[in-house]
């Protein structure tokens, strides 16, 4: 945390050596420390209220619901009958939030291993969760999510969400952005079940994790013959942001708009950034991320994992 005599506080966060945000404080909400992360809940101008996690942004009010719906919904929607669910990391509640706007939804497991975070976002950040913590069909759970999923093979998730934070050495994410862990899923759903996850940056600064998680699903076609990666503007992380589906029968770009709706319609679905109209565009990715796969994405295991650098 950094102040500045002429705005207050602000926060400096670096993205790669090149850029550094600048993120002006109007007013700290809240602070505190969990066993595993600093947090901050600040007011932030044209932001509004956001979450800082080590004094990294996570997410703010101007466009939660970006980067919530990309997490969830292509996934949610590509299945044709999601009935159990399982969001692994998503602490704000708000990936899981999406996921019960599918009235299909009958069981959904969310499994952050920080209680106290989850503890403190249910009571300050009620605009993000929007009571999805309540709902009768939720199950929490804190625990290291891999080791859940682990325990639960053969459980039949129709969906698994991976809403996890970037894999930093020595943080617990390292082992979730792995062969064996995308296997773990596998195991743990349906026989048709779809697994989305945020994959990291989208642009051409720091596309290496990105490319990576593709380069390791692509490598899996016996588990995963469909592999699809999508992304989201999200301009609360000033930069373009990754996501990928991988499903073991169904192809999101079989999807057409007029199927959407449908779908939307039925399960009582709204949404405001993955649209029926907007489908294809979320799906077509620029060439440079296609070459930056080709170019540096490697195939990640428990034994060489990828470390976050940026």
């Amino acid at each position: 945390m950094s102040f500045s005599q002429s705005t207050g506080m602000f926060v400096a966060e670096t993205h790669t050596s090149a850029v550094t945000w600048f993120f002006t404080i109007e007013k700290m909400l809240l602070s505190g420390k969990t066993k595993y992360q600093d947090y901050q809940i600040c007011e932030v101008p044209r932001f509004g209220k956001s979450l800082f996690l080590d004094h990294n942004i996570q997410t703010s009010l101007l466009d939660e619901h970006v980067y919530h719906e990309c997490m969830s919904q292509p996934a949610m929607t590509v299945h044709p009958n999601p009935r159990k669910v399982a969001v692994c990391g998503g602490g704000e509640g708000a990936t899981l939030r999406e996921a019960l706007t599918h009235n299909t939804v009958q069981e959904a497991v969310m499994i952050d291993i920080d209680e106290e975070l989850v503890d403190m976002v249910k009571e300050h950040m009620k605009e993000w969760h929007q009571g999805a913590f309540e709902d009768p069909r939720t199950t929490l759970v804190h625990a290291d999510a891999r080791r859940y999923l682990e325990d639960h093979r053969g459980a039949g998730f129709d969906v698994i969400l991976s809403d996890l934070p970037n894999p930093h050495e020595d943080g617990p994410a390292v082992r979730l952005f792995t062969k064996e862990y995308y296997r773990v899923c596998a195991d743990a759903m349906s026989d048709d079940g779809v697994f989305a996850m945020q994959a990291g940056c989208a642009n051409a600064n720091y596309p290496y994790c990105f490319s990576a998680c593709m380069k390791t699903l692509m490598d899996m076609p016996d588990v995963f013959p469909i592999v699809r990666g999508y992304w989201g503007h999200v301009t609360t992380f000033m930069m373009p942001w990754g996501f990928i589906l991988a499903s073991k029968k169904h192809d999101p770009m079989e999807l057409s708009e007029l199927e959407i709706s449908n779908r939307f319609a039925a399960r009582g679905v709204k949404d405001r950034y993955y649209t029926p109209r907007f489908h294809n565009a979320v799906f077509t990715l620029p060439d440079y991320l296609y070459e930056a796969i080709e170019e540096c994405g490697r195939v990640v295991t428990d034994a060489a994992p990828f470390l976050w650098e940026a």
